[in-house]
């Protein structure tokens, strides 16, 4: 039998090619690592950034007492800016005309800000009264904030996780292929687009049973909020639903187990870190929900635990500042920022609480 041999210009031309091979494969999976680990990078800075930015405004806010000339002077035919310092302002001088040690430029003090009440104040009335008179009591914008919340959870809680039951358990192909695509239209909608609806639809109705809601009430915005979150509810909790094994319900129904015995006694509790999660991050979203609440909920910030006021949340609160009313340096402006930090950790300890809770309660199954 003759034997082939191949000729060492073949050899050497197919080592060659392997070697380009390897190289251009190394080259490319490089790059792909380069840029996914440039994009991970760059979602992290976006990240530190947004925060340096939103706490370094809030301290800005908490140091507004401290007043700085800023009015223009001239010296040797240039003009700049004074930025002597003029004075602190206390409870005592706020509202008091102070001038400017050099150029003589009479300045107003502003309200008196601390954190201490800040965090623990009642009343909020930056833009009501004279200096003297404002107040920075954060807790009429998370009474507001709260409420809108608790209505929304009270709706989209329950309802989505017997929606998402009734699709993982009940519900055959056909039907889940219907209500699935109409639940992700529910979750595509502008919100905007929620809050002329609670203003348009909902509040009538609300009226209908009880002539004592007002045309901006919290119930409306909450109800709104709550078809809004509905979605995500159904859609996060289903997904834990079904990744429970097939051979526990089996089980349970080899034991004579009902349907319904088997998805509340058996399933349920098996995702219930999933659950718990899906129902913390629905409560983030309703925290941090702007337009609906800035349309419909009102701009009258206010500790009240009656439904169908008209109330002011921390995010309606931001929206006011932003449409320009007041000066970007006034303290008014600045408490938008003070506002923004304690929203983003509030949402912020709902999430490590979501992280928390799925540690705790996860089912590993073989």
């Amino acid at each position: 039998m003759a034997t082939l041999i191949e000729s060492t210009p073949d050899v050497e031309r197919k080592r060659n090619f392997r070697f380009r091979s390897l190289t251009v494969t190394y080259v490319k999976e490089l790059g792909v690592k380069s840029l996914l680990g440039a994009c991970a990078a760059l979602s992290v800075l976006t990240t530190l950034a947004i925060v340096v930015v939103l706490f370094t405004e809030a301290s800005r806010f908490f140091q507004a007492d401290d007043v700085y000339c800023d009015a223009a002077v001239v010296e040797d035919g240039v003009s700049h800016e004074c930025g002597s310092f003029v004075g602190t302002s206390t409870r005592d001088s706020a509202g008091t005309q102070v001038a400017c040690s050099t150029c003589g430029e009479l300045h107003t003090m502003p309200a008196e800000v601390t954190l201490v009440g800040f965090l623990t104040g009642s009343k909020w009335q930056p833009l009501i009264g004279r200096e003297s008179e404002k107040k920075f009591g954060v807790w009429a914008l998370v009474t507001g904030t709260l409420m809108v919340s608790v209505i929304a959870m009270c709706i989209a809680l329950p309802l989505g996780l017997i929606t998402a039951i009734y699709l993982s358990e009940y519900a055959n192909a056909r039907v889940r292929a219907t209500i699935k695509p109409t639940l992700e239209v529910l979750a595509g909608i502008p919100t905007v687009v929620y809050g002329f609806f609670a203003l348009t639809v909902i509040t009538p109705t609300l009226k209908t049973f009880h002539d004592g809601f007002n045309t901006f009430n919290a119930m409306a915005g909450g109800i709104a909020v709550g078809i809004l979150c509905l979605p995500i509810v159904s859609s996060l909790v289903e997904d834990a639903l079904q990744a429970v094994p097939r051979s526990l319900r089996e089980g349970a129904y080899g034991m004579g187990a009902t349907k319904f015995e088997v998805s509340t006694k058996v399933v349920v509790p098996a995702a219930l870190s999933g659950i718990i999660s899906a129902f913390l991050l629905a409560v983030s979203r309703a925290v941090g929900e702007t337009m609906i609440v800035a349309l419909c909920v009102g701009s009258r910030p206010q500790m009240s635990l009656d439904p169908r006021d008209d109330m002011q949340t921390m995010t309606g609160w931001m929206v006011q500042m932003v449409l320009g009313d007041v000066s970007n340096y006034d303290v008014e402006y600045l408490s938008m920022y003070a506002v923004a930090a304690l929203l983003f950790l509030m949402t912020l300890a709902l999430t490590f609480a979501g992280n928390l809770v799925r540690r705790r309660f996860r089912e590993e199954y073989q």
